[in-house]
């Protein structure tokens, strides 16, 4: 927890100084609330013995007599250096007591107490700034952190994870920030200050504080020690629930289209029960909160008043004394019931900061070069000896693979389900790192190039097409917000999308749906292929981004990026041999080895797997191997 304040600013310390000023400053009003409120008390008992000297049981019925008779003023003068030396100012402020003073004190009193509101509102407008302030900077640096994660890290942690360290996690901990900001200092001084004063009293009262301060953190420890862990366990479980919920959500069709609605309920309600367990356990346990806190606090006031009588009995100490040690003993029971209560939010908060600081602390596996290298061959590419293994693999995903590709040229990948395809074009794209060999565009490694410059050099259209909510405009040039819309058009156009694009009531500016739901597979892969046409990069990566497109589209697209004028470098992985059978030079891919390199003729004749999955797709007249 302690970690995530090196994220407060200069300006959020400078409040927190004020803070605890003002806490110093609105103990110092409480402790003399108590005060006047002991001269309150002493006053009405003072002008009931003014109008009443009787009450005073001196002890010398005669000198009562003459109080009556010779009135307060006279007394004092006459009989007063005859009187025990601890009594004489007393009786003068009996003498001298009316109702004014009572009201005198009274003002004061309300004086202080709207100081406390005061600087009790102060301080919660800061404390809530500072918590607020701390929370954005966490949320922008974990956002600004998992966006610089590779594939590797984004394994490490779920989706659902994220999202709920992000929100939930950052929610906890800014609640906690609030509470503790405004208690956490208020109650340590206050139990000091009231610990002191009372010190001052009587010591048998002390000692009856003390033993009901101890009774106090008993009781805090123990229910830190039983609650901590399930407060572990209960964001664990909120991780599951967000999992479970988003995994519904994402695939309502799925679960629709083969009746697995009970499926899916009972899978959340497992999950929903066992949170529910655990949330039931830990509020049983903090509910023991208030009825213990109550039992030490009516337990120390009636010792206080217990032992306040003896010792008024004994004549060593006044009620107003006892009146205003209840009141402190009150402040400190107080103050520790606040502690308590940042000693049950602290453990769930610490949780949720130790999960923060997880992902702050996992550094990408993948990072910029510290000096970046001058491109040599622009759009070239070329594999030199490159294998790759997941790092929870344990085997090769990809093995020695070989291949290079020229400026303007078009090279495919063709190869069975599983067999890498896709892991060669994350290779490519830096989203993982190579374990041996070596990947070189524009003849540098691209590992001595900056992830940005090398992302900006590849227009990457991925296998499952995603677009982001808002208009088409926005989603083409999602690269480079500033793009003219004759770009857009232009890229839209060679991506056969502006066939439907101008079927939509608003054109450009129709809204898309978050991920694209509300436009067809077909149409939003056009829009993708639209969206890295826009950039005119050096390289087009293709993944699989034909698939949802009927052949005539297919064919048109194709024949459109090949008379496009940029000269650029196409890559392409496809299933159909018709999207790939044109190119200069085909990958034939299996189990993550090259099975086979050429064209297409040349891989028909000398590639055994190549030309099976031709024959399973076109004929052998289609293929022209009947001559």
């Amino acid at each position: 927890m302690f970690k995530l304040y090196k994220n407060l600013k200069v300006k959020d310390w400078i409040a927190l100084i004020i803070i605890i000023a003002l806490t110093i400053l609105q103990v110092w009003f409480t402790m003399s609330i108590i005060d006047y409120i002991k001269n309150i008390i002493t006053s009405i008992t003072y002008v009931n013995y003014h109008n009443n000297p009787e009450l005073l049981n001196l002890g010398n019925e005669n000198i009562v007599e003459l109080i009556k008779n010779l009135g307060w003023d006279g007394f004092i003068n006459n009989y007063g250096s005859t009187l025990p030396e601890n009594l004489l100012p007393t009786l003068k402020s009996i003498a001298t007591a009316s109702t004014s003073d009572i009201w005198k004190n009274a003002g004061i009193m309300l004086g202080f107490a709207a100081l406390v509101v005061l600087t009790q509102l102060i301080i919660a407008i800061l404390a809530s700034y500072i918590s607020a302030d701390l929370s954005t900077t966490i949320r922008k640096k974990l956002y600004s952190k998992v966006d610089t994660y590779s594939n590797n890290e984004m394994n490490k942690f779920a989706t659902s994870s994220l999202i709920t360290r992000t929100t939930n996690d950052i929610q906890n901990v800014q609640m906690t920030n609030v509470i503790m900001m405004r208690m956490v200092f208020t109650a340590p001084v206050t139990a000091i200050w009231a610990i002191i004063k009372i010190r001052a009293s009587s010591t048998e009262l002390t000692i009856a504080t003390a033993i009901a301060i101890i009774a106090l953190l008993i009781f805090i420890i123990t229910m830190m020690v039983v609650v901590l862990p399930k407060f572990k366990i209960v964001q664990k479980l909120i991780d599951k629930i967000n999992c479970i919920s988003r995994e519904n959500l994402t695939g309502i069709r799925v679960i629709r289209a083969f009746n697995a609605e009970n499926y899916q309920e009972n899978k959340f309600a497992t999950a929903n029960d066992n949170l529910t367990k655990t949330q039931i356990f830990t509020g049983r346990v903090m509910s023991l909160m208030n009825p213990g806190m109550m039992i030490i606090m009516n337990g120390i006031s009636l010792a206080i008043y217990w032992i306040g009588a003896s010792l008024i009995n004994k004549g060593t100490i006044d009620y107003a004394t006892i009146t205003s040690f209840s009141t402190l003993s009150s402040q400190i029971i107080m103050a520790f019931m606040t502690l308590m209560m940042m000693f049950i939010m602290w453990p769930r908060a610490s949780v949720c900061a130790n999960r923060i600081n997880e992902v702050l602390d996992t550094n990408a596996s993948i990072s910029d070069p510290s000096e970046e290298a001058s491109l040599l061959n622009q759009g070239t590419l070329e594999f030199k000896n490159v294998s790759f293994k997941y790092e929870d693999g344990d085997e090769n995903a990809l093995t020695n693979l070989n291949f290079s590709i020229n400026k303007g040229e078009t090279l495919a990948f063709i190869g069975a389900t599983g067999s890498g395809k896709t892991t060669i074009v994350n290779l490519m794209m830096r989203f993982y790192e190579v374990t041996d060999g070596e990947i070189l565009i524009d003849g540098v490694n691209v590992k001595n190039i900056s992830l940005k410059t090398l992302h900006s050099l590849i227009g990457l259209v991925p296998q499952k097409g995603f677009l982001f909510k808002g208009t088409i405009k926005e989603n083409i040039a999602l690269g480079n917000p500033t793009m003219s819309f004759d770009n857009i058009k232009e890229a839209c156009t060679i991506a056969k999308a502006d066939e439907f694009i101008n079927e939509k009531e608003n054109q450009y500016d129709f809204m898309i749906s978050q991920g694209g739901k509300n436009v067809s597979g077909g149409q939003r892969q056009r829009l993708c292929i639209a969206r890295a046409i826009a950039m005119h990069p050096e390289f087009y990566i293709f993944d699989d981004s034909f698939s949802a497109l009927d052949y005539k589209t297919d064919k048109q697209v194709r024949d459109n990026l090949k008379n496009m004028q940029d000269d650029a470098t196409k890559i392409i992985v496809a299933q159909r041999i018709g999207t790939i059978m044109d190119a200069d030079k085909i990958v034939v891919v299996d189990g993550g080895k090259i099975v086979g390199i050429g064209t297409h003729k040349e891989l028909l004749k000398n590639c055994k797997l190549y030309l099976e999955i031709a024959l399973s797709q076109l004929s052998k007249e289609e293929l022209g191997l009947c001559q």
